[in-house]
């Protein structure tokens, strides 16, 4: 009775009084700001060069970003190699230019097709670029005249997404491997002196057979293509990841081996279409298939060379061009065009703009391309000039140029 006495006796001293006088007010709570959003200026130029007929952006893209607030020049007559007409654009809220140097001195540009020397002269102070970067035809002189404009400069190939994966690279690796055997199937036929073979077979007479070299995405997207159409396939890959990744992907137990000289040359023999998808992570593409291997392959057969870009895989790859695709030695028909997605210019420019409105979007929202960049490290893998330095260290040892780290730029200039 007393411990009670005495905790009731506490309790009352401690006992909270509410005085009229007190109001009560709600606390500030302490917010992240979001970044004032930036209306952004991009122009769009019409390529003139390595057969491009690409557009970086559709109509439906430009709608999107023209409707966000942003404003979009591009030059006229600039996607007709992908159908797509100036009236399109026009309706999409686009500004169609007719004089090229005023559409370059918009503050974002985005081209299809490397920057060549003809840009350079038009090119203005502290622009950002987004361009493809062609690793065979790139010269230093254009590096070090775009590095003293102070320019930031995104390559195509280099740009990643969320996931780690390059976006923009397998979009234009799954168009050149199906269209492969679209393209071989042409050639087989007797109105282009082929062999007169149809590629799939029918009831009674065995389908064309099919050699593939390389098991990486064009790899996969050619035997995916093949199959559909009835081809007997076999492909050949060093790697035994990707051989074990390909069929998983596609689905079926197919015919693989690794790349050995003379099975390899024993199959090259019978076959009616041998495709090189080979790539390489840095420098030229292996050169796996000799001009004796060729010589023995049946007369009409096709090569098509997707890896021609960095130097082929069968040693009598030459480049040649959507006007003239192909040539014949040793009686195979090649076919050794370096741009493939360019010829399929309307779905590939799809592609491309799926990837850059929602990243030019994201880049207005932020603030800025340096802002994005700055929360979005993934998009840094891109980037080869930021604010003029080359911050791409392949290319400042291939040029004997000045590398600085990107990550150091962004925390100096933060």
């Amino acid at each position: 009775d007393i411990c009670v006495h005495l905790l009731t006796q506490v309790m009352s001293q401690h006992k909270p009084s509410i005085s009229p006088s007190f109001s009560y007010e709600p606390l500030e709570e302490t917010l992240d700001l979001l970044p004032r959003a930036e209306k952004m200026l991009i122009g769009i130029p019409r390529e003139t060069a390595f057969q491009e007929n690409r557009i970086a952006l559709t109509p439906d893209a430009v709608g999107v970003l023209v409707s966000n607030g942003h404003e979009v020049m591009i030059e006229k007559s600039a996607g007709d190699g992908s159908h797509f007409k100036d009236q399109d654009y026009s309706e999409a809220g686009a500004q169609i230019v007719h004089d090229r140097a005023t559409l370059y001195q918009a503050p974002i540009l985005i081209k299809s097709a490397p920057v060549i020397e003809e840009d350079l002269p038009l090119l203005q102070f502290n622009q950002v670029i987004i361009s493809p970067i062609h690793l065979s035809v790139l010269q230093a002189s254009i590096l070090q005249k775009m590095m003293e404009k102070r320019i930031t400069a995104i390559s195509f190939e280099n740009l990643k997404d969320d996931s780690g994966s390059y976006p923009i690279v397998r979009s234009m690796s799954e168009i050149a491997g199906s269209a492969v055997m679209l393209i071989a199937g042409q050639y087989l036929s007797s109105a282009n002196h082929g062999k007169g073979v149809l590629l799939g077979g029918i009831s009674g007479i065995a389908p064309a057979k099919v050699i593939i070299l390389g098991a990486g995405i064009v790899g996969e997207y050619a035997a995916r293509t093949a199959l559909a159409l009835g081809a007997s396939v076999k492909v050949f890959d060093n790697n035994i990841y990707r051989l074990k990744r390909l069929q998983n992907n596609v689905g079926q137990r197919m015919w693989t081996s690794v790349i050995e000289p003379r099975l390899l040359a024993k199959q090259l023999k019978t076959c009616e279409v041998a495709v090189g998808a080979l790539s390489s992570a840095s420098g030229r593409t292996p050169l796996v298939v000799s001009e004796d291997m060729v010589s023995n392959m049946r007369p009409g057969a096709v090569i098509i060379d997707v890896s021609i870009d960095r130097g082929g895989c069968f040693e009598t790859s030459t480049i040649t061009s959507h006007e003239k695709p192909v040539y014949s030695k040793y009686g195979v028909i090649h076919y050794c065009v370096p741009n493939i997605p360019s010829g399929f210019a309307r779905t590939a420019s799809q592609a491309i703009s799926n990837v850059l409105m929602p990243l030019l979007l994201q880049t207005g929202e932020e603030g800025g391309f340096e802002k994005l960049v700055w929360k979005k490290a993934h998009l840094r893998s891109g980037i080869y000039l930021f604010n003029g330095a080359l911050t791409n260290y392949h290319l400042s040892q291939r040029f004997n140029l000045k590398y600085t780290d990107l990550n150091l730029l962004m925390t100096s200039s933060s």
